[in-house]
């Protein structure tokens, strides 16, 4: 059953005490499955497929035929909901769309910002239990909404080497180009440094396993990532006018993603905390994942009590969740204060899994405290930004002194030089 706590009995770091850096024993299994794609390309990809996917795979890519066939299977329905979680979040990332900028001053000065794409992204998309059409949603429309040219996504295959129809759908609306069918640290590999099937990119995104999560960081620098990604975790801070069924629900919807996951409720409400208690345990038997959710829950689902909304508030900053829930009557009243959250979901009927699939907002979000520091996906993750310079000769006369002598009080006469030489002779000539 899930405990409850005084919160001032508890730290920050003991609530999300989830260490995302990877054992030993995993880093050097990923170092050496990282080395294995390094050295064998594709035939170190069948072997790890083989080995821990149960797939005997003659092609790595999946073929246009079977993207059209994939397509052709879905339930018309679900390309319906697919088409129309899709047009949402396009509409809600389009805005995050910037542009160039240039300030043009007197005297020959133009100074600018420009955007350009990355050229090359690889999207890890989980297959466990099945590849998530959301995940592919989430990460290749901003990137295509970025101009991002070739989007490559890497999930791992059934045991028969098939995706599903689904994936492959979500895929096909949201704008990748290519699809393989490899999963785990040999994907992330496969992207960072390329083999002959698998082409090498420039960003890889998307969340994972601790071995995706480490192969990532281990890659970081050759290849840029998104973020480090730990377990899922959700914080709903609810009064006592809420409906314990529904916060059970919404912190359960977390905790069946993973025995790490963390599901956390918040409230000044004794009375809701006890019924929250109780409904979790009612809802845990009718789950399919309730025993992956039962041990999420014993591990780390915690309610932890405030003596009123603003303690709870202090709360939710000291965590910085990955997902926040304000279940109270009025949500935007508190909205203002609160400065670290990954996503914010407002009022008692937008739970967390509306953000998953369907509303628009990025489901990638930091985690495990980041949230102090870092933002979802969004489309500022797939491009690059250049400034730009240009001053006129008279211009630069005009400062050409003072920038010599700021370089030369630095030590670094080379510098100081650059810009007066281009006035030596005339200077020169004046005397």
């Amino acid at each position: 059953m899930i405990s409850i706590y005084e919160f001032d009995q508890l730290r920050p770091e003991e609530i999300l005490n989830r260490d995302i850096r990877a054992e030993a024993g995993v880093q050097a299994a990923v170092e050496e499955i990282i080395g294995g794609v390094r050295a064998r390309g594709d035939q170190a990809l069948r072997e790890y497929e083989r080995r821990f996917d149960g797939a005997v795979l003659d092609a790595l890519e999946v073929s246009e035929e079977e993207m059209e066939s994939a397509c052709r299977r879905v339930d018309p329905e679900f390309w319906k909901t697919l088409e129309m979680a899709a047009d949402n979040i396009r509409d809600f990332h389009r805005r995050q769309i910037h542009q160039d900028f240039v300030v043009s001053e007197r005297g020959g000065v133009v100074m600018g910002q420009r955007y350009t794409p990355i050229e090359k992204v690889g999207v890890c998309a989980p297959g466990t239990p099945v590849a998530f059409p959301s995940t592919i949603l989430m990460n290749v429309i901003p990137a295509r909404l970025a101009g991002v040219r070739e989007i490559v996504i890497a999930t791992a295959p059934e045991a028969d080497g098939s995706i599903s129809a689904e994936a492959l759908a979500a895929a096909r609306i949201a704008g990748a180009t290519r699809v393989f069918r490899i999963g785990g640290a040999q994907a992330v590999a496969a992207m960072a440094f390329g083999t002959e099937s698998v082409p090498k990119v420039d960003k890889i995104v998307g969340p994972g396993g601790v071995y995706v999560a480490t192969a990532k960081r281990l890659v970081f620098g050759l290849v840029d990532i998104d973020m480090i990604a730990g377990p899922s975790e959700i914080l709903v801070l609810a009064d006592g006018t809420c409906n314990p069924k529904y916060v059970a629900a919404d912190l359960l919807s977390q905790a069946e993603h993973d025995k790490l996951a963390s599901a956390v409720l918040v409230t000044d409400s004794r009375p809701l905390a006890r019924a929250v208690q109780l409904e979790i345990e009612a809802q845990l038997d009718s789950l399919s994942r309730g025993e992956v959710a039962r041990e999420s829950i014993a591990r780390n689902g915690k309610i932890l009590m405030v003596r009123d909304l603003d303690e709870a508030v202090e709360a939710v900053n000291l965590i910085a969740p990955e997902h926040l829930e304000l279940c109270v009557d009025d949500p935007f009243r508190l909205l203002g204060s609160i400065r670290n959250a990954g996503s914010i979901f407002l009022g008692k009927y937008a739970p967390e899994a509306l953000g998953d699939y369907f509303a628009g907002p990025n489901h990638t979000l930091p985690t495990s405290g980041t949230a102090r520091f870092s933002s979802p996906l969004s489309v500022d993750d797939f491009v690059k930004k250049s400034s730009f310079l240009y001053y006129s000769k008279e211009a630069l006369e005009q400062a050409h002194r003072r920038v010599a002598d700021f370089a030369r009080r630095e030590g670094l006469d080379a510098h100081a030089r650059s810009v007066a030489i281009r006035f030596e002779r005339e200077e020169e000539e004046r005397v």
